[in-house]
């Protein structure tokens, strides 16, 4: 791996490292006194990113293998009832730890709730469940990760000359906090360019689920309504980005228009190599499914870690104990370190019509 992302999240993972092991506070207590170790995962859906099922179900599967601690993971494919099924399973079968991705923070604290009242400790993984009763929340520096889009799309406007770009969100869920916090960030870059009318706010969407269909369908809607007069699209995360790709290949605009991403995705790169994609967010998900699981074997064994950091639940008031690491920019020149880090691999990225793009972006 690539000295520079070793760094990545460095101050998160050192202070977790330094954690020491004492009573737990919670139900947590009763999952290392009498119950065989046992960690349940609810992932999200595989639609929303590629990522939940190629990286983090991996990860977290090697985690706990590599610590001899029996798991399972399931996905519950953005079904509430689904998640809320699954999780009264895992509890049923005695897990001794659950770790969600919430689908909403409505069906989410129902399920952590009914957890803590099980004994069952519970950690919030990648998104906060608002007025949740997690004992930790494991995730990246959210809006870090907006201002870092944010900047990503500025740049590239400036790059192709843009005077007075009018320019449109396709913002994440609105049900997911994440979704809250990333365009909390981009806005903090790009509102004061449009309050100084440096650039101009065009159409701003948020899209349901994550579903990249919607999100096609409202991009082309934005398209008609502005008639063609998109210059940059924040989008908040690749399958998004490529959303409004899909659109703007349809009427000749792709390249011409800065799109930006997150999560690293192969299609993400690909599109990056391209020249249909500015950007794209690059989040270490290993170090992000290790620290959980770091937590989740220490909760499992009776032990309650300290993590130094706290992140604050607007609804519930609360200071959750927080992991957050620290997001990276990708651009064409540095799609290469991505592949380098080992998150996704050559053969992914470099299929036969990016072959020759992957070489002459040094990636060999």
């Amino acid at each position: 791996m690539r000295k520079g992302f070793l760094a990545v999240g460095a101050v998160g993972l050192l202070a977790l490292g330094s954690m020491t092991a004492c009573g737990n506070e919670s139900g947590g207590d009763q999952a290392g006194s009498d119950k065989t170790p046992k960690i349940g995962v609810i992932l999200p859906d595989s639609k929303s990113s590629a990522r939940w099922e190629g990286a983090d179900r991996k990860f977290l599967d090697e985690a706990f293998k590599a610590a001899g601690v029996d798991s399972v993971i399931q996905n519950a494919q953005g079904d509430k009832s689904a998640f809320q099924t699954i999780a009264d399973q895992m509890i049923t079968d005695g897990v001794t730890v659950l770790m969600i991705v919430n689908l909403d923070s409505g069906t989410g604290k129902a399920v952590l709730d009914k957890a803590k009242s099980q004994g069952v400790a519970t950690i919030d993984y990648d998104r906060l469940t608002l007025g949740g009763s997690a004992e930790y929340y494991v995730s990246f520096d959210n809006e870090a990760v907006g201002k870092l889009q944010g900047e990503g799309l500025s740049k590239c406007l400036t790059d192709q000359g843009a005077k007075n770009p009018v320019v449109a969100y396709l913002n994440g869920s609105p049900t997911d906090n994440n979704a809250t916090l990333f365009k909390n960030g981009y806005d903090s870059i790009l509102k004061p360019k449009f309050d100084s009318n440096e650039y101009t706010k065009g159409p701003d969407q948020d899209v349901p689920d994550w579903d990249n269909a919607k999100g096609a369908t409202l991009f082309e809607q934005m398209l008609t309504q502005t008639g063609g007069k998109i210059d940059g699209v924040l989008a908040a995360n690749d399958g998004l980005g490529n959303a409004a790709i899909s659109v703007l290949k349809k009427n000749n605009l792709n390249g011409k228009v800065p799109v930006t991403g997150q999560d690293a995705t192969p299609q993400g790169l690909q599109n990056i190599l391209a020249g249909d994609q500015c950007m794209t967010v690059y989040k270490a998900v290993k170090k992000e499914a290790d620290a959980a699981a770091d937590l989740a074997i220490a909760l499992a064994k009776g032990e309650r870690k300290e993590t130094g950091q706290t992140v604050k639940d607007p609804e519930g008031g609360r200071d959750v104990p927080a992991v957050l690491l620290t997001p990276v920019a990708i651009y064409k020149d540095t799609v290469k370190d991505v592949i380098a880090d080992g998150f996704v691999t050559k053969d992914e990225v470099c299929t036969a019509d990016f072959a020759k793009l992957c070489t002459d972006a040094g990636i060999s």
